[in-house]
């Protein structure tokens, strides 16, 4: 199938983010939603992207590039999210750090802490806090998903119910205007809901390019996270739910 310009682009979208979604692209591309959505059929049937509510999510046997374009989105951002969460983490401590490169980016905020026992299913996590000699690492075993570096399944849930951590580091792929924690992998996302019933407390690193995305599969809602580190302001309407949940909002500039 010969691309045209504008399905090369989105292609290249997709693989740089993940996913892509169907209103975003309209808006950017200047056409209706019905010429996306036709453009998102002809490349899922081309075996390029697949096809969720909302949008499309690059294919695996592109994800490599995918997760190496991703780490470098945002990277600055990233790196004051990860700084700004590290700082709350205290030596001393137990903590899980999910799939994500922004996790990724926490994991090199950690490697100046002392006594720190850090369990993850993110193989990238790992070799990073490998860097650190005070820091005891314990990877979940499960299937690996060569993506992206990470381990998912029934044996990584079973392996995180053996623990229970001061802190839960996690990331996500979207958070909705009613402050839900969406992703497009449901086993990632059971293995995540683990993680969150494992820990005293649980910290959200995001950068804002993750506002107002869609995904097919809910997570948990922000009333259940305990800190959200961040490089923009929430919209002021969840702002204020998460005032009212108690869930703390550090916004850190690049």
């Amino acid at each position: 199938m010969a691309l045209s310009f504008r399905q090369s682009e989105i292609l290249q979208i997709a693989r740089a983010e993940g996913r892509v979604v169907v209103e975003d692209l309209a808006q950017r591309f200047e056409v209706t939603l019905q010429t996306i959505r036709r453009d998102l059929a002809d490349l899922a049937e081309a075996g390029h992207l697949d096809r969720v509510h909302g949008g499309a999510v690059a294919r695996t046997g592109v994800a490599n590039i995918a997760w190496e374009s991703r780490r470098r989105m945002n990277e600055a951002a990233k790196a004051a999210i990860a700084r700004a969460c590290a700082a709350a983490v205290p030596d001393n401590s137990s903590l899980i750090l999910n799939i994500g490169t922004t996790t990724e980016a926490v994991a090199r905020a950690l490697l100046n802490h002392q006594n720190l026992t850090v369990i993850t299913n993110n193989l990238n996590v790992a070799t990073i806090l490998a860097g650190n000699p005070a820091c005891e690492v314990v990877v979940a075993g499960g299937a690996l998903r060569r993506s992206d570096g990470g381990l998912v399944g029934e044996l990584t849930t079973q392996a995180f119910a053996q623990f229970k951590v001061d802190i839960a580091v996690i990331g996500t792929s979207a958070i909705d205007a009613d402050g839900d924690l969406l992703d497009f992998d449901l086993a990632e996302v059971r293995v995540s809901k683990a993680i969150l019933g494992r820990a005293r407390k649980s910290f959200l690193v995001t950068d804002h390019s993750k506002f107002d995305r869609s995904a097919p599969a809910r997570l948990a809602s922000l009333a259940e996270i305990d800190a959200v580190f961040t490089d923009r302001p929430l919209a002021p309407d969840l702002a204020r739910k998460c005032a009212e949940w108690g869930t703390a909002l550090h916004v850190v500039g690049a």
